[in-house]
C-alpha cells in the first residue's frame, strides 16, 4: 500500500519536514484527482462512443460518475489502508458525508449566490425525493446497524452487507436514469453533447493515465490528510480519530468536491441553472450509493460515535434543500442561508475536535 510505504519512509524525518510533506502530498493529491478525473472521463466517454454505446448511456454513467471519482479514490484508498494496517477508516466515511454536506451548503450556496435557480416541478417530484430517501437509508445504515464491536471499542459504521446493498442501489438508480431519459429527448441531446472526439490511441492513453493519476492522487490525499490529522492531534492533545474526521469532512471533502464546485458555479454563471442543481443532486446520490457502497464492500468502514452527529447533519442539510426547492426557486437568500449553515458546521467541527465533544 502506497500510504504505508510513504509513512515508513518519512518516520525518521524531522517533524517540520514531515508536516511539509503531508501538506505537499495533500495538495498534489487533490490536483491529481481533479485533473486526471477529467482525462479519465473524456477518454472513457470516447471509447464507449467508438464501441457504439449510446451517448445517452455514456452521459448518465461515465460522465455522471466522473465527478464522484475523487471521492471514490480517497474513500477506497482509506478503506484499503485500514484493511492492511488496521485502524479506522475515518477519512473514507467522513469524506463522503463531508462532500455531501459541502455540495449542498457550499457548492449550491455559491451557485445560487451567482444566479437564482428555478426548480422544475419534475425535480421536486423525482430527483429530490430520491436524494432524500437515499440519504435517509444511508443514515439508517450508519446509526442502526452494524454496531457489533470486535476486539476494539470502535463501532462498525458501515458493514460489508450494507455496502453491497448500496452498490446494488446505484445499479438500480442508473437503470432508472436510462429508462427515464429515453422518454426525455432534451436529456438525451444533453448527454450527446458531453462526448468529445479524439483518436483511439489518445482515448486509451487518457483512460490509462487518468486511472493511474486518480489512484495515486487518492493515496496521496489519504497520506497527507491522515498525517496532518495525526500530527495535529498530537500537538493539540486531541483524539486522533476526531482529528481525522475533521480533516476528512473539511479539507478532503472540499478538495474532492472541486469538480462539483467548478461545474456548478460555471453552469450558474452561464445561466444553466438546472445543470448546477442537477449536478449536486446526482453527485450526492452517487457518493452515497457508489462511493460509500464500494468502499464498505472492499472493507467494512469503522469509525467513532461522532459519525452519528455528522450523518444527521448531512440528513438535515438534505432536508433543508428539499424544503427550499419545494418552493419552486432557490434565490440568493437561500444561497446565503446555505453558506451560513456551512460556516456554522465548520465551527462545530473545529470546536468538537478541540474539546472532544461526542455529539
Amino acid at each position: 500500500m502506497l500510504v504505508d510505504l510513504f509513512n515508513n519512509w518519512i518516520k525518521d524525518l524531522h517533524l517540520g519536514v514531515k508536516i511539509a510533506l503531508f501538506v505537499v502530498g495533500l495538495a498534489i493529491g487533490v490536483v491529481c484527482l481533479v485533473k486526471f478525473c477529467d482525462w479519465f472521463v473524456d477518454g472513457a466517454s470516447v471509447i464507449a462512443a467508438k464501441l457504439k454505446v449510446s451517448p445517452l448511456v455514456i452521459g448518465l454513467t461515465v460522465v455522471a460518475m466522473g465527478t464522484s471519482l475523487p471521492e471514490l479514490a480517497v474513500s477506497v484508498s482509506d478503506s484499503v489502508s485500514a484493511l492492511s494496517s488496521g485502524g479506522n477508516a475515518n477519512v473514507a466515511i467522513e469524506n463522503v458525508i463531508g462532500s455531501n454536506i459541502c455540495n449542498i451548503l457550499l457548492v449550491l450556496g455559491f451557485s445560487v449566490i451567482f444566479t437564482p435557480i428555478a426548480v422544475k416541478r419534475s425535480v421536486n417530484r423525482r430527483e429530490m425525493p430520491i436524494l432524500l430517501g437515499v440519504t435517509a437509508v444511508s443514515v439508517l445504515f450508519i446509526c442502526l446497524f452494524g454496531l457489533e464491536s470486535s476486539a476494539s471499542t470502535d463501532d462498525v459504521a458501515v458493514t460489508r452487507w450494507e455496502g453491497i446493498v448500496l452498490t446494488v442501489g446505484i445499479v438500480a438508480y442508473i437503470t432508472y436514469l436510462v429508462l427515464t431519459a429515453k422518454r426525455d429527448p432534451a436529456q438525451s441531446e444533453q448527454a450527446e453533447g458531453e462526448v468529445k472526439n479524439m483518436p483511439w490511441w489518445k482515448a486509451i492513453l487518457f483512460v490509462d493515465v487518468g486511472a493511474a493519476g486518480i489512484i495515486w492522487g487518492g493515496q496521496l490525499v489519504v497520506f497527507g490528510a491522515k498525517g496532518l490529522a495525526l500530527q495535529g492531534a498530537t500537538a493539540l492533545n486531541v483524539d486522533a480519530d476526531m482529528a481525522e474526521a475533521l480533516v476528512g469532512a473539511t479539507v478532503v471533502a472540499v478538495g474532492t468536491s472541486l469538480p462539483e464546485l467548478v461545474t456548478s458555479v460555471v453552469a450558474a454563471k452561464k445561466g444553466q441553472n438546472e445543470l448546477a442543481l442537477g449536478n449536486v443532486i446526482g453527485s450526492n446520490i452517487f457518493n452515497l450509493l457508489f462511493v460509500l457502497g464500494i468502499s464498505a464492500t472492499v472493507n467494512p468502514l469503522t469509525t467513532g460515535s461522532h459519525v452519528f452527529a455528522d450523518a444527521f447533519i448531512m440528513l438535515a442539510a438534505t432536508a433543508l434543500l428539499f424544503v427550499f426547492a419545494s418552493r419552486g426557486k432557490l434565490g440568493r437568500g437561500h444561497g446565503a442561508a446555505l453558506l451560513c449553515c456551512y460556516a456554522v458546521y465548520l465551527a462545530y467541527m473545529i470546536l468538537r475536535t478541540l474539546y472532544g465533544w461526542s455529539f
